[in-house]
């Protein structure tokens, strides 16, 4: 679970690790915000209106949702547990409000936080973005505020200053999280090297 406030960088991280690592599968989220320029239906996020994201909260079907900036997220269940059973690594950004809710129920996960170098490049960042008008930039980064003292509830903490070396921290505590000795299979290791002595 990779979490930052707004404007920090979270997307490009992630997307980036995506095209570097085809054995990672990214978690979708839903938002009934409306697409901004270049973002895909079902690839960026699955747009769909107010009313249908009620619904599917009062189904159960969301792992996670939150209201974000005045926008409803959320992380549909099914999908997730889907590529989890199949045995898959999955990234997935999400904001502070998701992230807490996941741990009660994936307290395996392992958590990112991405700070910016700072407020003022954050603040750069969400001007520079054209996006939003300036009344939403600075409800932007008020919020950052209060997202950057959650970071200690994270395992990892990444300071996104250059793209290429974030990346590369993001992939390593990816990698570094596969080679865990809980997860390494005991019966693997009786067959490969204990049997032989028999």
């Amino acid at each position: 679970m990779v979490s930052a406030p707004s404007g920090a960088g979270k997307t490009t991280l992630c997307r980036e690790l995506l095209a570097r690592r085809p054995d990672l599968r990214f978690a979708v989220s839903y938002a009934t915000r409306k697409p901004r320029a270049g973002e895909v239906d079902g690839v960026d996020y699955v747009f769909v209106d107010e009313e249908e994201f009620q619904r599917m909260v009062e189904a159960g079907d969301f792992a996670e949702w939150a209201r974000v900036h005045g926008n409803l997220y959320g992380t549909p269940r099914r999908a997730l547990e889907e590529m989890l059973r199949a045995g898959y690594d999955v990234i997935h950004d999400i904001d502070v409000q998701g992230a807490r809710q996941m741990r009660d129920f994936y307290g395996e996960a392992v958590y990112v936080f991405v700070l910016p170098p700072s407020m003022e490049a954050l603040a750069e960042r969400l001007s520079g973005r054209g996006t939003d008008p300036e009344s939403v930039v600075r409800e932007r980064l008020r919020r950052a505020l209060e997202e950057v003292r959650e970071y200690a509830l994270y395992d990892y903490v990444i300071v996104n200053d250059v793209l290429e070396k974030a990346v590369g921290e993001l992939e390593s505590v990816i990698l570094a999280r596969r080679l865990r000795v809980e997860d390494l299979d005991p019966a693997w290791v009786e067959e490969n090297f204990f049997r032989q002595e028999e």
